[in-house]
């Protein structure tokens, strides 16, 4: 990529409660919890020095909040919500617990682990159409905002993990290579149209520890 090309900044939002149950969350509206509070603290300061030109975040609670803390740095920077980055929408299995759907839904379990770029979950999204709109979002902030920024968007598992298999050029069958915790960093560069991974995964902000909540 050219020195005029645009960095980009992806985070996944920080713990919520059903994140720490293992519940399917989806397009659920679930705020973060006291221990993803502390997570996006750590990232905010993490973040703090960074010269951020715009904040984009999905409009979902967990991301918006997380993005709130990292804005607490960065107080002339406006907040802009995206649709286009909410999380993957799960149909009929939102709010279900992870493993009574491995114990309840074998055979359809079976098939999407085989096939989990063009398979929709039931009245859901596939992982195909996940990317489709979170490259084309991300495409439009990128070429929305001048050369050389840096934007920090805030978002989710599947919307970044299907970037980074987008940037990386590997199939969507391979979306576990890109394992995203909560509270991750990772960062991008584009031109606007394609993209490069500088950092995956890094949770280095989180070393020191997170306090537990009072």
């Amino acid at each position: 990529m050219q020195q005029s090309d645009t960095r980009l900044i992806l985070i996944r939002h920080g713990e919520t409660e059903w994140n720490r149950l293992h519940r399917f969350q989806g397009r659920s509206d679930i705020p973060l919890n006291p221990r993803g509070h502390k997570q996006a603290q750590a990232l905010a300061l993490a973040l703090k020095n960074e010269s951020i030109t715009a904040m984009y975040s999905s409009p979902l609670r967990r991301a918006a909040e997380t993005a709130f803390h990292i804005g607490r740095f960065h107080p002339t920077i406006p907040l802009i919500k995206e649709s286009g980055l909410m999380e993957m929408d799960l149909g009929q299995f939102e709010g279900m617990k992870a493993q009574y759907w491995k114990d309840q839904y074998q055979e359809f379990r079976g098939a999407w682990e085989k096939n989990p770029a063009t398979l929709p979950m039931p009245g859901g999204e596939s992982l195909e159409e996940v990317q489709r709109r979170a490259v084309d979002t991300l495409r439009k902030i990128s070429q929305s905002n001048p050369s050389n920024s840096t934007l920090l968007i805030c978002s989710h598992n599947f919307v970044i993990v299907s970037l980074l298999c987008f940037a990386a050029k590997i199939s969507l069958d391979q979306f576990r290579e890109m394992r995203q915790e909560t509270a991750a960093l990772n960062i991008m560069h584009t031109n606007g149209t394609d993209f490069q991974i500088e950092k995956i995964n890094d949770r280095s902000h989180l070393n020191y520890g997170i306090p537990d909540p009072a």
